[in-house]
């Protein structure tokens, strides 16, 4: 009897240890596509070259980035990403101009859920995380000849995503999705609110510059 109890442990103990050994927690992922972006409008400047400019943009261009995820459970995903969107400062108003080239990058952590069992061959994914994005310097000749710089800046930023995965195999996938990340960028007065208890105060519209990713990439599970 003592026996029979033994074997059926140790067999139980045998069946268990590939499922272990096959269970993958880890999400490496690298991934490429194109960003459309948008930047913010100001109060219209006379420039040198004879014409108003009254918007900043950085162009639509493309973009790539990496990620690795930690599988907390089945479904839900804890990690970090970082992108960046290879792009140039573009100025309009009465006319269009390029004034230079920076990148735009992103560092976020993030929680993500996928849909479906471990061992889908395809699982839709959503993602949210928060960090930080930061502008690069733009480097950029007048219209009179002088080199000059407009330093980058650094904000904080959410980002939100969406797409679906592939596994053909357990450690090897691909992943296609869209993400938008709006930073905020400043505030313009449009009025004042005036109320009985806390009096009047400037009333400000916010304006963000937003990153449309479109990307597709590989993933590999450990």
């Amino acid at each position: 009897m003592r026996k029979g109890i033994l074997l059926v442990a140790a067999l139980s103990v045998a069946s268990a240890a590939p499922a272990a050994a096959q269970s993958k927690r880890v999400e490496v992922s690298a991934f490429a596509g194109y960003v459309f972006s948008d930047g913010v409008s100001g109060d219209p400047v006379k420039a040198g070259d004879g014409n108003t400019y009254d918007r900043v943009d950085p162009k639509d261009s493309g973009g790539w980035g990496l990620s690795l995820g930690i599988l907390a459970s089945e479904h839900v995903e804890v990690g970090f990403l970082f992108s960046q969107q290879m792009s140039s400062l573009e100025v309009s108003g009465t006319a269009t101009r390029d004034l230079g080239d920076f990148n735009v990058n992103n560092y976020h952590g993030y929680f993500a859920y996928n849909f479906g069992s471990e061992s889908s061959g395809v699982r839709p994914y959503l993602m949210a995380g928060v960090g930080a994005t930061s502008y690069g310097t733009v480097s950029f000749t007048t219209a009179a000849g002088q080199s000059r710089d407009i330093g980058g800046e650094t904000q904080l930023s959410p980002t939100l995503g969406a797409g679906v995965k592939f596994f053909p195999s357990p450690g090897f996938g691909a992943r296609f999705g869209i993400r938008l990340t709006p930073t905020y960028i400043k505030s313009d007065a449009v009025g004042w609110w005036c109320d009985p208890f806390w009096g009047c105060y400037v009333v400000g519209n916010a304006q963000y510059s937003n990153q449309w990713e479109l990307a597709g990439g590989i993933i590999f599970r450990f």
